[in-house]
């Protein structure tokens, strides 16, 4: 490889580093309040305000419109994504049956006891988060379910799952700061956990239904009551 090369080959590791990072800087705004649903994005003024090119902030708002946490409306503007009820309905009803036929398939599992470290530690990650900020939560708390159907083995489910995890992330935050916390504490989690770790696949599935059907409800509860 000549040199040119060679330097083109960094110049691309940075772009997708910073690209990454800006990505990462605005799921955090956005789960932290700093930009609420319905909030405007304007390329220039958030441009400057990164200290980044309009054309790598382009390509991290394109990544976040594709993940659903950003929406388009018919002039092509950009805008922090408003769930509907419909929306949190349907986020949680796929998330559901995604991640119940991973606990399904988890439990099924011979090596059973070999999951369970991962989702352990990621149990253990959301509990250590609860005091911190509510991005760090919301990553957290996201990383455990992710868990679960990553156990599974089965790769074309994770990546459906992530697909969904931007929605996921805008209907978490839905109702606002204080509806999220309660829904993301570990001791909602700890029974998931516990029901995986058993092998009982009927229970597992049981406990993951009221986990998302309580979840799901107090978020509808609450933007109904916006």
């Amino acid at each position: 490889m000549s040199p040119d090369a060679q330097f083109q080959a960094l110049g691309s590791i940075e772009r997708v580093t910073r690209r990454e990072l800006i990505l990462d800087r605005l799921r955090a705004a956005v789960a932290g309040g700093e930009l609420p649903p319905g909030t405007h994005l304007a390329e220039t003024e958030l441009s400057a305000s990164l200290g980044v090119s309009r054309g790598t902030l382009r390509e991290a708002l394109r990544a976040l419109e594709e993940e659903g946490l950003l929406s388009k409306d018919s002039r092509g503007r950009l805008s922090v994504r408003v769930v509907t009820l419909e929306e949190v309905r349907d986020i949680f009803d796929v998330r559901f049956a995604l991640e119940s036929h991973a606990a399904e398939v988890v439990c099924a599992r011979p090596d059973l006891e070999s999951a369970l470290p991962a989702l352990r530690a990621a149990l253990d990650r959301l509990e250590a988060s609860e005091h911190g900020p509510i991005p760090e939560q919301v990553d957290a708390d996201l990383a455990f379910h992710e868990a679960i159907c990553a156990a599974s083995g089965n790769e074309v489910l994770v990546a459906s799952w992530r697909r969904v995890s931007g929605l996921a992330r805008a209907a978490i935050m839905a109702a606002g700061r204080e509806t999220a916390v309660l829904n993301m504490s570990a001791a909602r989690h700890e029974p998931i956990f516990d029901a995986i770790a058993s092998g009982d696949a009927q229970r597992a599935r049981a406990v993951l239904h009221e986990h998302s059907t309580t979840a799901r409800d107090l978020i509808e509860t609450r933007i109904s009551q916006a």
